[in-house]
């Protein structure tokens, strides 16, 4: 339903999946063996993988708290986005890969839920996207020392919320790992 034209393509987000990112964070190797799982279905149905990589003063350019986890390798095939805001699309060249590639429905996992995976998914659906959050593919670290509820709390609030999420034209929702189908061109 994308408000998009010409963009009939599902495409994979990975966003920030890096080492300082990740340390510490809730569900750790369940939610990676998530985005691990997503990765291998996306490429297996030739569907475009996306890394978004962040950059701050606690994830320096070149780091090793900057480099994505081991776990999961990006190919040279595929693009990698940097960026510096919480919003993936938010002064980078995310658009501009995604218009090439004909995306106009994003699958979205990664982290941290609360920061950047809540303002990439608004930033995608207020420009147009289709934005599909995979429930058990996003996670964040503990913030409950600040006020902050834990984070399961946090995770299934934001699956709740987003769930439900619609624009004119355009649809958010949640899957599970196991319910992503990337032959399925439409959001599920």
């Amino acid at each position: 339903m994308t408000t998009l034209t010409d963009r009939p393509n599902t495409g994979l987000l990975v966003v920030d999946v890096q080492n300082g990112v990740m340390n510490g964070a809730h569900d750790r190797e369940a939610v990676l063996a998530n985005i691990v799982a997503l990765v291998d279905k996306a490429r297996a149905a030739g569907v475009e993988v996306v890394w978004v990589q962040h950059t701050n003063d606690e994830l320096p350019r070149g780091s090793e708290t900057w480099q994505y986890v081991p776990e999961l390798v990006r190919r040279d095939t595929e693009p990698l986005v940097h960026k510096l805001y919480g919003d993936s699309f938010e002064a980078t060249d995310l658009e501009e890969v995604l218009a090439a590639r004909g995306i106009g429905h994003l699958i979205v996992a990664g982290a941290q839920t609360d920061a950047c995976i809540r303002a990439t998914l608004h930033g995608a659906i207020t420009r147009g996207y289709d934005a599909t959050l995979v429930a058990d593919a996003h996670t964040t670290e503990d913030l409950s020392a600040y006020g902050a509820p834990g984070p399961g709390a946090v995770i299934a609030h934001t699956n709740l919320y987003w769930q439900h999420e619609t624009a004119p034209g355009r649809v958010g929702g949640t899957v599970t790992t196991a319910e992503v189908d990337f032959a399925v061109k439409t959001p599920a």
